[in-house]
Formats: structure tokens, C-alpha cells, sequence
């Protein structure tokens, strides 16, 4: 009998059951001769003697989970990984690519879907508790983001608000694997199941499938947002100018409320507006008066986008009401580097974590206030006390955690205590072998991927939703503009493709971009950075650089910022991005003074960009800038605020996705 359950496990699905390091150890041992004896019974259990004694027994259908071994240890072991890679060799698998190669897109691929499991084949693999379990989920409705197979990435996944599950071998449920603790792994797999079954029925059969399972009917009419778009639009007509504290206080009451009722992310536009009028308030630097004017709009367009009948689902748009946090298995995760903010009188730190068996990035936040008049550099903060570890180990090695709590949000804690523990060491190869959906080799690829989702306005708000890996075959330019404090690099990927690397100065970190400059003349081979659309093309905001001398992370770095950088030739921007931004500065101006206060240069601006927009050939947003520059002289206040948000959001779409 064949077992083609084992012969289907790929280098990475193995690394997934259990982990690299012992696959390597495994293969490893086989190239040196060490190969056990192996037989499969007629009932296709598979057995594999090992000439030091132990003997590794893998039943059918039943996953790696229920293989055991003869040796001492307690969990998946070498011999286990060894019988499988043994078999495979006799079965002809293809070979691990070597360590440096590019991974080739498979030419075939099984296209199948998880939905095809019904519920008596979940039932005698997960146990009638884990479907009573799921089911209580499902009536209350849950958001899922499916992956369908692809050339490039064969395993289909699901995302769910709390964890991530993948199916490793095609039709076979022994071989699910999720980062969620033992307690709940089989009620996410069922749900999981049942999140492609549900698209398959609606006929959702795109590679990357966002909606909503179950729940209650959603009412014909109305986003539960209506409170809320009144504070916005009354905030716009009066602006941060002349916005007070009872405004704040009642935009931080109107989020506990859409809190209450799981409308978690316009809840948290709320909460950053009222933090906007906070920082204008006290002449903080904090406050930006673009993100003010991003903000308002958001909220609106979150109203619009869950009361349209072909938008996205719900939960995307409004948030979702699972758990708000969910224990993880024993769980590894690779460093990306760490952003250092905040105030004068606090400083944040968030470390950004790879997930590679979830395919996810998860960040881990801590703040500390400023003690009197100290700096309190992201120098100084990386030697603090995390987890039992430092905030520069953190942020520059492997993570294992028994204890990691996993948040929808994306964020994770770890939390220290006698039971469970968490360990650093180097980080080493990791970045290299982080999968597709984490490591970026192909620019053009990823930022045809990006333009394709919704909106930004519209989108979950998920802490480091592109926060990527990104493969540098050659740092073509590296520059710095004096008067924006910003440095910028030119960089390409293997095919020529093009980014712009872009960091900002930051008081809290005075060394980063002397730094950052040294590691890209260092042979840097990966930069994380966050990721977006910018000016036309993908923009790269670096958090670390793996080079050959090790990683940097800027934020962290010692450092004055005395450096001389050489100086940018400082081009000017192409004609489509100045009109672009001359238009959303006069937006972000009329509802930074409020509409009901602007004064006639606002208004001139306001026509000086349609004129702009017009004259590149933007005609849709000249169009709706100029409705908006009309409104603004009549008598309608509320009407000049829905063209202000006409305007505002084809902007900032155009600004996007252009």
C-alpha cells in the first residue's frame, strides 16, 4: 500500500509539524548513511527500524500527531521525521532546493478545496466536542480570509481573527496544521472547514477570499456607524481648531460604544481622532493634519462600504466579534526589527515577529514613560527588561514561546511565568526561509497583490498587515533630503525591479539613519520594512537590515546623528504626485480650520488644485474637488461636507492605487 499522505509532505509542511531544525537533523542523518529499515503493513501503517535501536511507527490517516517512537522524547522526533524523508527517498519525492536558490513556481499543483470535508469526516478526526464547540462560533458569526492553492504556495489556508490554519495534504485532515493551542486547534480547524465550504457555496473561488461565516442576519438597513459619522461630520464642520475637550470626550465615549457592539475598527478611527484633537490641543507633534483629514473620512467611508449590498463583508470593514485573545501553541517566531515613538512624556516600542507557520506577522508593544527631562533614545531602551529577555534580543533573534497569546488585532504577548517559558537565540537563516506570504522576492508580484485589496480606508485594521521580508539583489542610490530630515535608497530585486527605501528622523532615535545608511553600504541581502503604495510605487519604511556583517536595526542604534549623509540630488516630484498632494493639503486644510471657518485662501487652494488635478488629466478628481470648492461658497454646510468626502476619498484612493 502507498502512503500518499507522507510521500505529499513537503520540506516546509514537515518544518510546519514539527520544526527546520530537526528536518535538517533528519536529512542530515540519511546523507550520512544512517537510513532506517522501512516496511508499510497492509493496513498502511508505516514502520522504520533505526540501527541504534529506536523504531518509529506512523498509522495511516491519522497525521504526525499520533506517530510514536521507541526513543525518550515526548513529542515529534528526528526518527519520526526520519521515517517520513526515508520513505519519501524510496517513493522518489523531489529534493529539499538548495539553500540559496529562488524558489521556482510549481508547474502543477493540486487545485482542491478543505470545503469538500462534510461534517461526519470532521467528526471522526476532531470529535463531536470540537464541532459542538464551533458550532457555538458559527451562530455567532466569525471573518475568515481563505488562500486557495496556488503554483506558488500549493497549501491552502484560512485566516482566522485569532490564529491560522493550513492544510498541508491535500484531502487528508490528519495533517491540519494551526498555531492555536491544543485546547482549541480542533475547533479552528473545523471552523476553517467550514469558512471554505461557505465560499465554495457562494462560489468565492478567487486565490485570496475575504467573508463572513454565519451569525445573525445583518438588518436591511443601517451600519450601526450613524452616531459616529455625526460626531465626524459635525468635528468637520468646526475643525480641529476650533474642536474642544467635551468633543474628544464624546468621540472616546461614541468608540467604547461601537466597542460594545464589536465594531472594533471605526471604534479605533475614533479613538486616533480624539488622540488627533488631543495632540493639536497641546501643540503636539503628533498631530498631522493629513491623518486628521484620512481619519474623518474613514469613518464615513466605513458607513458607506457596510450598507452597500456588494461591498466587502462586514466584518472586514466594521470588525469582528470573536475572542479578543487566544493561547498559542508552543510557537517560534523570527524577529523583524522594532519601531521606537511616542510623546514627550512616553515612548513606545513594537517589535514585529514573523509567524512562519501561520504565514502571519504579529507585534509586540511596550511603553514606558519619560522620566523629568531624560531622552530616553531607542539606544537607551534596548537593553530593557521583555519577557525575561532584552528589547534588542527581542527584536534581533528567534523567539520560542510556551506561553504567546495571540490577539485578532495581530498583536502578542508574552507572558512570563513558572510553567511556561520564552527563549532567544541568533536569528541566523531565518529570514531566508520565511514562507512566500512573509518573504517578498518578487516587488512587481507584491504590489500587484497590494493594489488588488480594497481601499485602505476600508480595510481591517490589523497591526503590521504589510509588514514583509524583502529579498535586495542592489541598493542602486542612497540619498538624503536635508530638509525633510529623510533618507532615501533606491533599491532593486532580482528581476530590477524597483522600491524606494524611505526613513524619517525621529528625535527618540537620533542614530537610526546614520545606521541604516552604514548597513545599505554594508551588502545588505533582506530589509523588513513596512510596506506600501506610494507615489506610484511600493515604499519601503525599513525596520531592520540583515547584511553580512548581522542584522541593524536603526531604531535601536547608538548614535548622536551627526553623521554627514550625502545629500539627495533632490528631484521633484512627477507631475501626477505634486497635483495629488497639492489637492489633499487643501482638503486636510479646510477640515483642519473646519468648513464652517475657512477663509478665502483656503478656498483659492481648493480651486488651484481641481485646476492642477484637470491638468494632468485627473478629471474624476478635479471633478469632485471643484463640486467641493463650489459647496464651500453656498449655504448648505452639510452639504459641503459630503463633497468634502467625495473629494477626500477619491483622493486618497487615486493616491493609493494609482
Amino acid at each position: 500500500m502507498t502512503r500518499a499522505d507522507l510521500l505529499a509532505l513537503t520540506p516546509d509542511a514537515l518544518a510546519a509539524l514539527a520544526n527546520r531544525g530537526l528536518v535538517k537533523r533528519a536529512a542530515k542523518d540519511l546523507d550520512a548513511g544512517n537510513a532506517p529499515e522501512v516496511a508499510v503493513a497492509g493496513d498502511g501503517t508505516l514502520t522504520a527500524t533505526f540501527a541504534d535501536g529506536p523504531v518509529a511507527t506512523l498509522p495511516p490517516a491519522v497525521g504526525l500527531e499520533a506517530a510514536a517512537c521507541t526513543c525518550a522524547a515526548t513529542s515529534t522526533c528526528r526518527h519520526i521525521i526520519g521515517a517520513v524523508l526515508a520513505y519519501q527517498r524510496q517513493g522518489d519525492a523531489p529534493a529539499e532546493p538548495a539553500k540559496d536558490a529562488a524558489p521556482e513556481p510549481a508547474e502543477a499543483f493540486v487545485d482542491w478545496s478543505p470545503g469538500v470535508f462534510d461534517d461526519d469526516a470532521l467528526a471522526r478526526v476532531f470529535g463531536e466536542r470540537a464541532l459542538t464547540a464551533a458550532r457555538r462560533t458559527l451562530r455567532a458569526g466569525y471573518a475568515a480570509r481563505l488562500r486557495r492553492p496556488t503554483g506558488a504556495d500549493p497549501v491552502p489556508s484560512a485566516d482566522l481573527p485569532t490564529c491560522t490554519v493550513r492544510f498541508l495534504v491535500p484531502d487528508e485532515l490528519g495533517y491540519v496544521h494551526t498555531d492555536a493551542a491544543a485546547t482549541t486547534r480542533a475547533e479552528m480547524a473545523v471552523l476553517a472547514v467550514w469558512a471554505f465550504r461557505a465560499a465554495d457555496e457562494r462560489g468565492l473561488t478567487g486565490p485570496d477570499v475575504r467573508l463572513d461565516v454565519g451569525g445573525a442576519a445583518v438588518p436591511a438597513a443601517g451600519s450601526g456607524l450613524e452616531p459616529a459619522v455625526e460626531l465626524a461630520v459635525r468635528l468637520l464642520l468646526d475643525g480641529a481648531m476650533h474642536a474642544g475637550p467635551v468633543q474628544a470626550t464624546a468621540l472616546r465615549r461614541a468608540a467604547r460604544d461601537l466597542t460594545a457592539r464589536d465594531l472594533h475598527w471605526p471604534a479605533a478611527a475614533l479613538q486616533e481622532i480624539a488622540g488627533q484633537l488631543d495632540g493639536y490641543a497641546h501643540r503636539d507633534a503628533a498631530y498631522d493634519p493629513g491623518r486628521f483629514a484620512a481619519l474623518l473620512a474613514e469613518v464615513h467611508a466605513r458607513h458607506r462600504a457596510a450598507v452597500h449590498e456588494d461591498g466587502s463583508p462586514r466584518s472586514q470593514v466594521l470588525g469582528t466579534d470573536e475572542a479578543a485573545e487566544t493561547p498559542l501553541r508552543r510557537v517560534r517566531l523570527a524577529a523583524l526589527g522594532c519601531r521606537v515613538g511616542g510623546t514627550a512624556g512616553r515612548r513606545t516600542a513594537e517589535v514585529f515577529l514573523a509567524h512562519p507557520g501561520a504565514g502571519v506577522t504579529l507585534v509586540l508593544p511596550r511603553d514606558w514613560e519619560v522620566p523629568g527631562d531624560a531622552a530616553l533614545t531607542g539606544h537607551d531602551l534596548a537593553g530593557r527588561r521583555i519577557s525575561g529577555t532584552t528589547l534588542r534580543a527581542l527584536a534581533t533573534g528567534n523567539v520560542v514561546s510556551e506561553t504567546a497569546v495571540r490577539s485578532a488585532g495581530r498583536t502578542v504577548r508574552l507572558p512570563v511565568g513558572r510553567v511556561g517559558r520564552t527563549t532567544v537565540s541568533p536569528l541566523g537563516s531565518a529570514w531566508a526561509d520565511l514562507p512566500a506570504t512573509l518573504l517578498v522576492r518578487d516587488l512587481a508580484a507584491f504590489d500587484a497583490r497590494i493594489a488588488a485589496l480594497p481601499p485602505r480606508p476600508i480595510r481591517p485594521r490589523v497591526a503590521a498587515e504589510f509588514v514583509r521580508v524583502v529579498e535586495i539583489a542592489e541598493v542602486r542610490s542612497v540619498g538624503y533630503h536635508p530638509g525633510a530630515q529623510r533618507l532615501e535608497a533606491e533599491v532593486a530585486d532580482r528581476s530590477g525591479t524597483t522600491a524606494t527605501l524611505s526613513a524619517t528622523h525621529a528625535p527618540h532615535s537620533p542614530g537610526a539613519l546614520d545606521a541604516l545608511a552604514a548597513a545599505l553600504e554594508d551588502g545588505p541581502r533582506f530589509v523588513s520594512a513596512e510596506v506600501r503604495r506610494a507615489r506610484g510605487r511600493l515604499l519601503l519604511e525599513p525596520l531592520a537590515v540583515l547584511t553580512a556583517s548581522g542584522v541593524v536595526v536603526p531604531d535601536l542604534a547608538p548614535g548622536d546623528g551627526e553623521t554627514a549623509l550625502a545629500a539627495h540630488a533632490g528631484e521633484r516630484p512627477d507631475p501626477l504626485t505634486a497635483a495629488l498632494d497639492e489637492a489633499l493639503a487643501a482638503c486636510a486644510d479646510a477640515a483642519h480650520r473646519g468648513l464652517l471657518h475657512v477663509t478665502p485662501g483656503t478656498v483659492a487652494a481648493v480651486e488651484r488644485a481641481a485646476a492642477g488635478l484637470a491638468g494632468i488629466g485627473l478629471r474624476a478628481a478635479a471633478a469632485a474637488v471643484r463640486a467641493f470648492g463650489d459647496a464651500l461658497g453656498g449655504d448648505a454646510p452639510h452639504r459641503a461636507a459630503d463633497a468634502w468626502l467625495d473629494a477626500q476619498l477619491r483622493l486618497l484612493v487615486t493616491a493609493e492605487l494609482r
